[in-house]
């Protein structure tokens, strides 16, 4: 199994054109975002029929896909782990204000395919595959990339 640093550092070689990064730092954490604000407007009748309770602790899918994000991020970093849990926390909360005053789903697919377009011109830019081409796993390696990018101190040295 690959560390999160040989992730990061395969990820990296298709990421260095500054205005590709950039756009990765915008892009990327609006697609999650979005991703999130979509699975949170799947309907949860499911999840209400299988739970025993009266009210369900999990109250949307993208709970439910989180748990496995989260798995898959804490095998790699605990760290990494910590802080996409305080930014998918960011999110849910953020999609659950859109949503009492738009249609989530709506504004969450305009977010979606708007910062896709940005990561293609971006990769355009750079002239190179999006790393997600090789390994479908590099799609949560875009997250954790950027968080660490934006949120270490020993980037900013």
């Amino acid at each position: 199994m690959k560390t999160l640093q040989q992730w990061f550092d395969e990820y990296e070689v298709s990421h260095q054109h500054p205005t590709n990064k950039a756009i990765h730092f915008i892009c990327v954490p609006a697609i999650y975002f979005s991703i999130i604000g979509l699975l949170m407007s799947i309907p949860t009748d499911f999840i209400r029929r299988i739970s025993p309770l009266q009210e369900p602790l999990i109250d949307n899918w993208a709970v439910v896909a989180l748990f496995f994000v989260l798995f898959f991020y804490s095998r790699l970093s605990l760290l990494i782990a910590i802080k996409i849990s305080f930014f998918s926390a960011i999110c849910i909360s953020v999609n659950y204000v859109i949503g009492f005053q738009y249609p989530l789903w709506k504004s969450s697919l305009v977010i979606f395919l708007l910062a896709w377009t940005g990561q293609f011109y971006g990769h355009q830019l750079e002239g190179k595959k999006p790393s997600f081409l090789k390994d479908i796993q590099f799609l949560l390696i875009g997250p954790a990339w950027v968080i660490e990018h934006l949120f270490s101190t020993k980037n900013r040295e």
